[in-house]
């Protein structure tokens, strides 16, 4: 497992800078990616900013920045720089350890209920932050540029300028490659590859999850957002903007930190910041406390909800999120049954065969819903509009003048009005929900028995490394999501069971009672 990261108790997503000028989805964009300067000269920021030169290119550029995660040498100078800059003393220090690579270690006993960290506001990244090239912050800012590409041009800029920036002793202890599931699959990717490329990796590692088609929407956000950047800013001021610092590699590597390390602070009213140090934390699903700002203190805190004896990592929780998600953004995928919060989303889709398809449609459509939908189906059950998509998928043709009823009941506009509201089709119901399972499970186990032949095809140590983690993660969330299907599969199975064979039951009563009267 990789070290991780932390927006906690929200759901990470990447917003459109399209959505500045017209609330539209924002189209997939083909980057054209010409070969990326590797060495640049010294940066200066001022009006007559000369453009860096190269010494050398490739066709597999990585940043320079940050350093590599399983040295703990770039974290302890970070950890003595925070000090420097008025990082009250800590109880906790970081070093190598098994989840997680680095993390927080307890120096002195911890109590259940203490207080730790108190890491100020001056010491956050967040999109208030003062640009060391201020030219550069104050035409961001004229383009009213939302938080999140906001901070992730900011975390290039402070980089690109590395000494001179007040950030870099933090920008260095940053990972170089960070571990989210995104980084993972750009990192796969060539200079001259597009979007296609991605999902050809994706179909193959995740081929039956559907959390890939969360990372195909959010690679795609990504690569949107940097282009839109670029056409509408970068390209406008490139004194400013220089592309061989603010390119598609360098915005992989920023949105990677952003995915795996922003904090949302609800006491904040939920600003979302990077916070040196306390992203040092890793995640436990055993846990529940989380990072927030502490007003009496004036500092991010949190309190611990069990004791640390001296040499234990210290974990907080990054939200209740399914294993799937905890890969997404943060490249680990728990051991198998410890989450329980873990899901799996279940695909449902109305049969084109049906006599009432159109109008299934048309009632699905009015309250926000497809003819194609996914829902969770977690560790603990499956929630109610699962159940009525369920009603809804196997109605009648009779049934037609409840279908918006029930419709609005699988998008949680209204409630079931009862547990059993359609007795008389409740058995096709459940039996449309264990096909959908079932079918899904035979794709997981394809995916399981085909994994260990995966052909790597690379030449790279450091690549084929990468994705070996990649597959790896891939086969365990695979395992994870398929466990709750078993579990659902053998709940539907004896539901069934039971429903039938109370059938059989009354139907021997009656031929019972039909011989008596003979």
């Amino acid at each position: 497992m990789a070290e991780a990261a932390r927006v906690f108790h929200t759901t990470t997503f990447v917003p459109s800078f399209n959505s500045l000028h017209k609330t539209q989805k924002p189209k997939p964009s083909f980057v054209s990616r010409s070969t990326v300067r590797r060495k640049f000269q010294s940066l200066r920021c001022s009006s007559s900013l000369e453009s860096a030169t190269t010494a050398m290119t490739t066709n597999n550029q990585e940043v320079r920045w940050g350093c590599d995660i399983d040295s703990p040498e770039n974290a302890l100078a970070l950890q003595k720089w925070l000090s420097d800059c008025g990082l009250p003393p800590q109880k906790m220090g970081i070093e190598k350890v098994e989840v997680g690579e680095r993390g927080l270690v307890a120096l002195k006993n911890i109590r259940k209920g203490e207080k730790l960290l108190f890491v100020p506001p001056s010491l956050f990244i967040t999109a208030d932050s003062q640009w060391s090239c201020q030219e550069a912050g104050e035409i961001m800012k004229k383009y009213s540029v939302p938080d999140w590409p906001l901070i992730a041009t900011y975390l290039i800029s402070e980089a690109s300028l590395e000494k001179s920036s007040k950030w870099s002793n933090y920008i260095a202890a940053l990972p170089r490659q960070p571990y989210s599931l995104l980084y993972c699959f750009f990192f796969c990717l060539q200079h001259l590859c597009v979007v296609f490329r991605t999902r050809a990796e994706l179909d193959r590692y995740l081929e039956a999850s559907q959390i890939r088609e969360r990372a195909i929407e959010r690679i795609n956000n990504v690569i949107g957002t940097y282009d839109d950047l670029r056409l509408r800013i970068f390209s406008k001021h490139p004194q400013l903007f220089p592309e061989e610092v603010f390119n598609i590699e360098s915005f992989k590597w920023s949105f990677g930190i952003l995915f795996s390390r922003l904090v949302r602070l609800p006491s904040m009213d939920g600003r979302v910041a990077l916070v040196p140090w306390a992203d040092m934390l890793n995640h436990s699903c055993e846990v529940e406390t989380f990072l927030d700002y502490d007003r009496s203190s004036q500092g991010v805190v949190f309190t611990t909800d069990r004791t640390y004896q001296p040499g234990e990592q210290v974990f907080i929780s990054y939200g209740k999120k399914s294993n799937g998600e905890l890969l997404l953004s943060y490249g680990f995928v728990p051991r198998e049954g410890t989450n329980p919060s873990d899901s799996v989303e279940l695909p449902f889709s109305l049969k084109k065969s049906d006599k009432c398809y159109k109008e299934k449609l048309e009632a699905l459509r009015k309250h926000g819903l497809s003819g194609s939908h996914c829902f969770p189906i977690r560790v603990t059950g499956w929630p109610q509009e699962l159940i009525a998509y369920a009603y809804l998928a196997v109605s009648p043709p009779g049934m037609i003048g409840q279908f918006e009823e029930i419709a609005a009941a699988a998008s949680n506009k209204t409630a079931m009005k009862k547990d059993k509201p359609y007795p008389e089709i409740e058995e096709q119901a459940l039996q449309f929900i264990l096909d959908s399972c079932e079918s899904s499970i035979s794709k997981y186990t394809k995916f399981l028995q085909a994994s260990g032949s995966m052909d790597l095809d690379v030449t790279s140590p450091k690549q084929i490394n990468r994705r070996l983690f990649l597959k790896q993660l891939a086969v365990d969330l695979c395992n994870s999501e398929r466990r709750i299907l078993y579990r659902a599969q053998a709940v539907l199975r004896r539901r069934l069971r039971d429903m039938r064979s109370g059938e059989l039951k009354a139907l021997n009563l009656f031929d019972g009672l039909r011989n008596l009267f003979k």
